[in-house]
């Protein structure tokens, strides 16, 4: 996919743009976020990858070697491992990451620059890092159909004959392939498996169609049936989007029933520019973006590999490089952007869970789980489910159903406001407090979440009041 660099960041070439705007459907959906249904051959979770991309300043597209930031074709294979060992040790300590995926194309590999650019995998391995490794075709084609078959398949050849036997390194066919139909990208992926039959199905990411923007069709496909499958989402396909409920609809969409098997190895947005995504979206889609499709991965238990990493001059990039020679450092751009990405990967308190009233021993809950916005909120008995699961956020939102927020209505300050059912929005009315001594306490008010009138029953209303210490205003989550 085509990455701006900060000067072009709103000049992306019209017909990519146009061709990507056609790829994303919006259409409303209430699926719960934390339940993902059963795949055959599918795996309990993905978010053992916590990854990033390491992409050349070019946008990995190249009629030449294609070469990460930071590295230099005249660099030797010493020079290349200890370059990729402090940029690397840079993704560890920095955010945690696990994984790198990194870009081949032929002229990388069936040429001269193999010898060096080989190290960088090798230093990934050392360092206990997975490496993906995907191919990237040529800028002159850009078409999404391999350019040349006979150089591609000796590229694999020689990239799979290296590293058949390295458990950590995984091998991705083609990136972003929407040149092909969909059951010719099939057949091309099933060729690639049958070409290599050394590489275990669990080693291989297949992309998904289109811009890699749908795996409905390759998760459904028997021959895939063990193999990871690669998802590629951004915030830039729909900037009229900036509705949280909208980009949660549209990352479900985009899995089906796959999430188990999915790994999202491109998503991104603008980290430079001092975008807070842990706040209120104001309006912005970069935030509404970041904020669900995080919420989402984290929830289904995904794995995810940022885009990018690193990238000079690129306004997406995590990290900044800094330093000569092999003397290289990493620096954060942006601290929310990196709660936000390690909350994708799992971290930041856990998953969805019931919110049980001390006073009650009755959960929060939406009655007969319903959707509807302005729905009242009360306690019943605690039955785990989808209803009564909530998510807490780093944007200090509670959700449910993925796209519904616990929420004060119209931004109400009176103690004995009911709260409500509402489409996540961001606004502080919807952020909450969960406090060490057991209360819940409105952001924007500092009103404690409340059972109306202290009920123990059934179907007791839920609200916001002045905190005054009782047992109607104490919550557990578990």
């Amino acid at each position: 996919m085509f990455r701006p660099t900060t000067s072009t960041a709103h000049r992306r070439p019209s017909w990519r743009l146009a061709l990507a705007a056609a790829a994303v459907s919006l259409a409303a959906s209430s699926i719960a976020v934390g339940v993902a249904g059963p795949t055959p051959g599918a795996y309990a979770a993905t978010n053992q990858f916590k990854g990033v991309n390491w992409a050349d300043p070019r946008d990995n597209y190249a009629d030449d070697p294609v070469v990460p930031s930071g590295l230099s074709t005249s660099d030797s294979y010493a020079t290349t491992y200890a370059k990729a060992t402090a940029v690397i040790g840079g993704f560890q300590s920095n955010l945690g990451a696990n994984t790198v995926r990194l870009p081949i194309n032929p002229y990388s590999v069936n040429g001269s620059f193999w010898a060096s650019y080989s190290g960088a995998v090798d230093a990934a391995t050392a360092k206990g890092f997975n490496v993906i490794l995907s191919y990237w075709e040529g800028v002159a084609h850009k078409d999404g159909v391999v350019d040349d078959l006979t150089s591609y398949w000796t590229m694999w050849q020689t990239v799979t004959s290296k590293y058949a036997g390295n458990s950590r390194v995984y091998f991705e066919p083609m990136n972003e392939p929407f040149g092909y139909s969909a059951s010719a990208w099939a057949n091309l992926v099933a060729q690639w498996m049958s070409t290599y039959p050394s590489i275990p199905k669990n080693r291989v990411f297949v992309s998904g169609t289109g811009y890699n923007d749908n795996v409905t069709s390759v998760c459904a496909d028997s021959r895939f049936t063990g193999a990871y499958l690669s998802l590629h989402v951004y915030g830039f396909w729909n900037t009229s989007q900036t509705a949280y409920a909208g980009w949660v609809s549209d990352l479900r969409n985009r899995i089906g029933s796959c999430a188990s098997r999915t790994v999202v190895d491109e998503w991104g947005a603008q980290m430079t520019t001092g975008l807070n995504y842990t706040g209120p979206i104001n309006n912005n889609y970069f935030i509404a973006y970041v904020e669900a499709d995080s919420d989402v991965m984290h929830a289904l238990g995904m794995g995810s590999v940022y885009w990018p990493g690193l990238r000079n001059g690129d306004t997406y990039s995590m990290e900044t490089l800094h330093g000569s020679g092999t003397n290289l450092t990493l620096t954060n751009n942006s601290a929310s952007g990196v709660t936000r990405l390690q909350w994708a990967w799992g971290g930041g308190g856990g998953g969805a869970t019931v919110i049980r009233g001390t006073g009650s021993n009755r959960c929060l809950d939406v009655p007969g789980s319903t959707t509807m916005n302005g729905t009242q909120l009360d306690i019943w008995d605690c039955n785990g489910g989808g209803n009564q699961s909530w998510l807490l956020t780093p944007s200090k939102w509670l959700v449910v159903y993925g796209n519904k927020c616990l929420d004060i209505p119209g931004g109400a300050t009176a103690s004995g406001t009911k709260a409500e059912l509402w489409d996540c929005n961001g606004g502080t009315n919807q952020q909450w407090n969960v406090n060490s001594n057991g209360t819940i306490t409105s952001v924007a008010t500092g009103l404690c979440l409340d059972v109306s009138g202290a009920g123990t029953a059934n179907h007791s209303e839920v609200d916001v009041y002045t905190c005054n210490g009782g047992t109607n205003q104490k919550w557990t989550r578990a």
